[in-house]
């Protein structure tokens, strides 16, 4: 019996390729191992003709401290993901699907050219462009809002909501539940109501670390945990890290609030008016408030946020929890400024 195919050792994915027919045995290839993701073993490689590829293989352990698995099927989700989002997007927003193998749990698709720059690098390095923040609230609304008579059919293709659960509604919410007693109820209570909120296609995984900046647009990545849900966890989701970059970056914190609102205004103006839109933004606070709690007291904590910035943030979080904000610019203004009058 063969091993288990492992992208990651170069004669492996090399054999895989020549299995495959994507090789000729004569054939060069230059392959080179990605960092950055806990979920998937990523690798970029040239073949001698046609362009570059970035071949995805998802883990059944993710690479992070706690004991975190889920299903590597999941990779069906990013594959459909990749799909759907080439139809209802800008051309170019994301990267085109070469090929999907569920039996190894891979994926390829075309790498985007050099050069190119993480959007979440930039933004940790103080380079913040406003206009790249609307275009990722403009991509969001564009992936979210009505698509009329391919509604029903994107509610059944993405049915599948167990990735979003095990990666997300139990290793963000319920851990950060059980992490931070004093948060707990509240948490509980929103898993439950996100559980029983299925109104539109909502990614699940919207955050800088995702994009890459490219000739000055937006392209998005990583897209295992597209369902048929509630888009309020999108919006919370990215909040969340200009917040936490507003909470780590002093000297830039005012700028990163005005980006949070920039990023919900663009978002709404290029929503429209969907049937779900009544209770949006109450939803979206709650969600704010708790993937700031998720990210610091749940299975995937903020690396950049050192022990007094996830103090803080919790305790200005907590604080928050007790007069919720009523409107998205409001959480912001408020979590700023206690952010910077707490010690």
């Amino acid at each position: 019996m063969n091993p288990p195919l492992d992208i990651e050792q170069p004669e492996s994915l090399r054999a895989y390729l020549l299995g495959q027919g994507f090789l000729e045995p004569a054939d060069e290839l230059t392959m080179r191992v990605l960092s950055g993701g806990v979920s998937n073993k990523t690798v970029w490689l040239q073949r001698p003709f046609g362009g570059a590829w970035v071949v995805k293989q998802a883990l059944e352990k993710l690479r992070v401290k706690s004991d975190w698995f889920s299903d590597p099927k999941r990779i069906h989700q990013e594959a459909l993901g990749l799909k759907w989002l080439g139809q209802l997007l800008p051309a170019g927003s994301v990267p085109r699907l070469v090929f999907e193998d569920s039996l190894n749990n891979l994926l390829a698709m075309e790498a985007i050219p050099e050069p190119h720059q993480n959007w979440k690098t930039l933004l940790l390095a103080g380079k913040l462009d406003l206009e790249l923040v609307r275009e990722h609230g403009r991509l969001l609304a564009q992936l979210e809002r009505d698509p009329g008579e391919q509604a029903a059919l994107l509610a059944s293709e993405f049915a599948d909501r167990s990735y979003f659960e095990t990666l997300r509604l139990e290793a963000y919410y319920l851990h950060a539940a059980d992490s931070c007693e004093a948060a707990g109820e509240f948490l509980r209570a929103l898993v439950e109501e996100t559980r029983a909120t299925t109104v539109a296609l909502t990614h699940g995984d919207y955050s800088p670390k995702n994009v890459l900046v490219y000739q000055n647009r937006l392209i998005l990545l990583d897209h295992e945990v597209m369902h048929f849900g509630d888009p309020a966890f999108d919006v919370g989701f990215a909040l969340t890290h200009l917040l936490s970059k507003a909470n780590h970056l002093e000297s830039l914190r005012s700028r990163f609030a005005e980006a949070a609102v920039e990023f919900w205004q663009a978002y709404l103006d290029a929503l429209g008016r969907p049937a779900w839109l009544n209770g949006l933004e109450a939803r979206a606070v709650r969600h704010t408030l708790a993937c700031l709690l998720a990210r610091i007291c749940g299975k995937s904590p903020l690396e950049y946020l050192g022990p007094h910035e996830r103090e803080r943030q919790q305790k200005v979080v907590l604080g928050l929890l007790q007069e919720q904000p009523a409107t998205i610019p409001r959480l912001v203004e408020a979590f700023v400024r206690r952010i910077t009058e707490c010690p």
